[in-house]
């Protein structure tokens, strides 16, 4: 009896045998999963963020070492300061101008010395009434900056500078905060370790008064050196940090720092001690100063204290009459924060790593949720074109771009490099 062979079935291309059916069919169900095995197994995770050098400092006329963060105007341009550099070496104000997908270097000032000021740690702020403004450390001053009234078609035309006020032998490191009345608001350091005060600068006919809010006591107990300015609240009150004092018992008896806020009267302001850090898990020494939240929450970075003595990020919660303090977040190297955080609409905490145990650096995102915050690496800082060591405070454009600056890295004509402008793209 003969049998009939199957004719080649016309889409697997065998016979239409039930056996090869059947392996044909499991065949191609092996090779469907073979398919999605290989793109599951050799998918890469996509990458969140994107690290551009927007900006390297060669150390001569365009300034170097750049110590302070960055502020925008409307258009999206940037500008900043170099703490160093410049033609008598004593620093530079610069602006960035976007040009397409590119960014042209503009010398906005050349700071000369002596009652001119010198040395800017601090970054420069928009005024209301549309100029910029910042401050000294060498030969302290608060200036001013605006456009030359007439266009000016050569590099060299800088903008016109004004010297608002002087504090003598008071060094600045902190960036100024207005008010709605167009008062200025800082913080000064008075030599070595430092004891300090709050100032307020009001303008009056042309001229600026300066009226001290709060002078440090001196014993230490309520706070030894405000490095890092002050941030302001609805209600009028100021809050900031101070690297040293509080419970003089601790770090070495020089206190490991402060939060603390001063709230106005018709007589004066009175201080208050939000907290006092132990050097524990609290953490010690703050730097950084302090930015506020939605809610109304107060958030801030320590240089030293945590498991591994490299810094905690900690938040502040108004309760009744008084704060609630808690840590977010420890860090399990050496992250030693310098500059203030940013946040996000959505909660998130930004914020940088000056280096040493995190290397030569990190831009760092820090996620809540129910019960913890996560911290996610944005950028490690590799030590050479891309600069080493951010130390000013981060900025965040409407878009979740963030901005910030290196002290070191970039060119090789200083000593450690000159630093660089960078941007981190989500």
């Amino acid at each position: 009896m003969q049998t009939r062979a199957h004719a080649p079935h016309p889409i697997l291309g065998i016979n239409r045998n039930p056996i090869h059916i059947a392996l044909g069919i499991m065949l191609m169900l092996l090779f469907f999963i073979f398919i999605f095995l290989f793109l599951t197994l050799t998918a890469q995770p996509a990458h969140g963020q994107t690290y551009k050098v927007l900006y390297t400092f060669t150390g001569w006329a365009d300034g170097a070492n750049p110590r302070a963060g960055l502020t925008m105007d409307a258009g999206g341009n940037l500008y900043g300061t170099a703490y160093q550099g410049g033609p008598g070496g004593d620093g530079t104000v610069y602006r960035l101008k976007r040009s397409g997908a590119n960014w042209v270097f503009d010398r906005l000032y050349i700071f000369p010395g002596g009652s001119g000021g010198a040395a800017p740690w601090g970054g420069v702020v928009f005024g209301p009434d549309g100029a910029l403004y910042g401050t000294t450390t060498a030969d302290a001053t608060v200036f001013g900056l605006r456009p030359q009234p007439k266009v000016c078609y050569n590099a060299l035309c800088l903008w016109m500078h004004t010297v608002l006020h002087g504090l003598d032998s008071a060094p600045l490191f902190g960036s100024l905060i207005f008010d709605p009345s167009g008062n200025i608001y800082n913080t000064t350091v008075l030599g070595g370790l430092g004891v300090g005060s709050v100032f307020e600068l009001t303008p009056s006919g042309g001229d600026w008064t300066e009226t001290v809010v709060y002078n440090f006591s001196g014993s230490g107990s309520d706070g030894w050196a405000p490095y890092h300015g002050v941030v302001r609240d609805d209600a009028g009150n100021l809050y900031g940090t101070t690297l040293y004092g509080g419970d003089m018992t601790t770090c070495a008896n020089y206190g490991c720092g402060t939060v603390f806020r001063l709230t106005p009267s018709g007589t004066g302001w009175t201080q208050d001690l939000l907290h006092r850090f132990q050097g524990g898990d609290d953490g010690a020494f703050l730097y950084a100063g302090l930015i506020a939240g939605p809610s109304g929450n107060l958030y801030g970075a320590t240089n030293a204290g945590g498991p591994s003595g490299g810094g905690t990020v900690f938040e502040l919660t108004p309760s009744g009459d008084g704060w609630t303090y808690s840590v977010i977040y420890r860090f399990t190297g050496e992250c030693f924060p310098v500059g203030n955080l940013v946040i996000d609409p959505a909660g998130n905490l930004y914020g940088t790593c000056s280096g040493n145990g995190y290397v030569n650096g990190s831009v760092f995102k820090l996620t809540p949720s129910v019960s913890s915050w996560t911290y996610t690496s944005l950028h490690d800082f590799a030590g050479g074109s891309d600069g080493v060591g951010p130390m000013g405070d981060l900025m965040r454009d409407a878009s979740g771009n963030l901005y910030g600056t290196t002290y070191a890295g970039g060119s090789s004509n200083c000593d450690g490099g000159c630093g660089v402008v960078w941007e981190v793209t989500p």
